[in-house]
């Protein structure tokens, strides 16, 4: 046992961070070092319920109490003390998405989660009066097309937030939010640093007619930056986080914040000029901005980071779905044949063909659509592989056309920002489990970008670690220490990884790529035209 640790908990000498991703809540307890010293968790999934993707209120408390138990049964099992307070605490979740409430704090329809895409007209009516991209993610996206819709709810509204907002409310009293979450809520004005006050008055004027006894104002949270103290941990607080009674209330919260802001904070990329990109099921990319874009794109996301700069965030819905689907028939095939496979080993030795390939992958052609992919336009999903008899068709070039088709829809939105608005990035820095496999990943991905990309040990942490970070930030900062000082001088002063630059032949290829990629996009709609969703009709 490390005694330094167990008088750290002693004397709330740490940091407790708590994330609701949209699979898995988790608690991270960090120490005055900044390493993870107990977590805990608790599985869960969104629901289908009359036509909105939610998750019940029950299953948020249950979920809450769940990781933080876990989380403090650790503690006592791996140091000897029971967890009565830490120093700080912040609280995070999945962005934008709705909550709203009446004037006496009940839920006015269930929670509607980013995941939903009902609020099409809104979202289009919203950016082409603000002249500004409302996706329709964002929480005034739904609330506008509630209002167009005509539902009853709307005039009794009085408070609306994201699900890491209503946490913090929950717990604190306080009707605040961090400027990231905030900002997949509703526009920033980043020299403000609060709600764009010319668009809140569009809104107003918008509405005006409805007659509602509410100005957007009134239902909005109010802006924090990280750093400022948000609220505290009320007695009533702790009967919700800790029914044992255990912990303590007074412990100091900074500003809830949204997955991308502590996103970039795990991965040390709030300073302007770098970036992160996140992959999996899908992917994103965010680039924190000197200054804002010339014009609307629908292709780009303008949220903020934790401490207010602009953020170009670019996501597109599909990545590595495909490639999963292939290399399990890979497995199929190898298992087939009397041999027992390793996953791991598996996709090391189909990823490393990927390095012996041609730079363009040989005139094959991939689309990994396992759903609609929003940059490109195509509605629906239809994972496709097509060659010409011309087509150098081998194994290695086989595995590079997946990987560079799983970046292809991020880098036509990534190209806008480089090639139309100048963006200039000095460096990215990549996590998710494509890029478990040294190298190869990171090649692809500073190929498609053409910037150096880094893979570092912390970036496997996750959002819960980064809110960690964030509440540690607000009673661990120096006298005005800006965030980006404080994660690069003290979080990630020692922290190691591996930077690769762009190889020239392989930025040539993936431009070649792209070209052909582009060209059959035609392709892959005439998929979705003829190939009907269900095969045995």
């Amino acid at each position: 046992m490390d005694q330094n640790i167990k008088q750290a908990i002693l004397k709330g000498e740490t940091s407790l961070g708590i994330e609701f991703g949209s699979t898995r809540i988790k608690a991270v307890l960090i120490d005055y070092r900044f390493e993870t010293i107990a977590s805990g968790s608790y599985e869960w999934e969104n629901l289908l319920v009359d036509g909105y993707w939610t998750y019940h209120l029950a299953d948020i408390i249950k979920g809450l109490q769940t990781a933080y138990s876990e989380m403090k049964l650790e503690v006592e099992q791996k140091y000897g003390v029971t967890l009565t307070t830490t120093g700080s605490l912040g609280f995070s979740a999945m962005m934008h998405g709705y909550m709203v409430f009446d004037g006496t704090g009940e839920l006015l329809v269930p929670f509607r989660t980013w995941r939903n895409a009902t609020t099409g007209a809104a979202a289009k009516e919203l950016t082409d009066t603000f002249k500004f991209n409302i996706p329709e993610r964002w929480s005034i996206a739904h609330l506008y097309q509630a209002i167009l819709n005509g539902e009853r709810h709307v005039p009794q509204a009085r408070f609306i937030t994201t699900l890491a907002g209503y946490i913090h409310w929950l717990l604190t009293g306080s009707k605040a939010i961090g400027i990231g979450d905030a900002s997949g809520m509703f526009p920033i004005d980043e020299a403000a640093q609060d709600y764009n006050a010319p668009m809140v008055q569009q809104f107003d004027e918008l509405v005006a007619a409805k007659g509602y006894p509410w100005k957007l104002r009134d239902l909005l949270p109010k802006v924090c930056r990280a750093g400022e103290q948000s609220g505290v941990l009320t007695e009533a607080g702790v009967k919700i986080l800790d029914p044992s009674g255990d912990l303590q209330p007074g412990i100091p919260l900074c500003p809830p914040e949204g997955d991308a802001g502590t996103g970039m904070v795990a991965t040390n990329s709030v300073r302007k000029r770098t970036g992160n990109i996140s992959v999996g099921t899908s992917v994103f990319a965010m680039i924190v901005l000197e200054k804002d874009l010339s014009t609307v794109y629908p292709e780009i996301d303008m949220v903020t980071t934790p401490d207010g700069s602009p953020v170009g965030m670019v996501h597109a819905n599909n990545c590595s779905s495909d490639i999963n689907a292939w290399l399990g028939l890979f497995r199929e095939f190898y298992e087939a044949m009397g041999q027992k496979s390793d996953p791991n080993q598996l996709f090391s030795v189909m990823f490393n063909k990927a390095l012996e390939a041609d730079s363009d992958g040989g005139g094959l052609l991939s689309y990994g659509y396992f759903s609609g992919e929003n940059i490109t336009g195509i509605e629906k999903g239809r994972p496709l592989f097509v060659r010409s008899p011309e087509s150098r068709f081998n194994l290695a070039n086989f595995m590079r056309t997946h990987l560079y088709s799983a970046f292809a829809a991020l880098k036509i939105g990534m190209d806008i920002l480089t090639k139309k608005e100048n963006v200039a990035i000095d460096s990215i820095l990549a996590h998710g489990g494509l890029f478990k496999t040294p190298m190869v990943g990171q090649r692809m991905v500073a190929a498609a970008l053409n910037v150096p990309v880094s893979v570092m040990a912390t970036a496997g942490e996750g959002g819960a670690w980064g809110m960690a970070i964030l509440a540690a930030y607000m009673t661990n900062k120096g006298q005005q220490e800006p965030l980006d000082d404080f994660l690069e001088d003290k979080v990630f002063k020692d922290a190691e990884g591996q930077e690769i630059h762009p190889d020239s032949s392989d930025v040539a290829g993936f431009e070649l790529f792209m070209e052909r990629y582009s060209k059959g996009l035609a392709i892959e709609q005439a998929a979705v035209d003829h190939l009907v969703e269900n095969w045995r009709e």
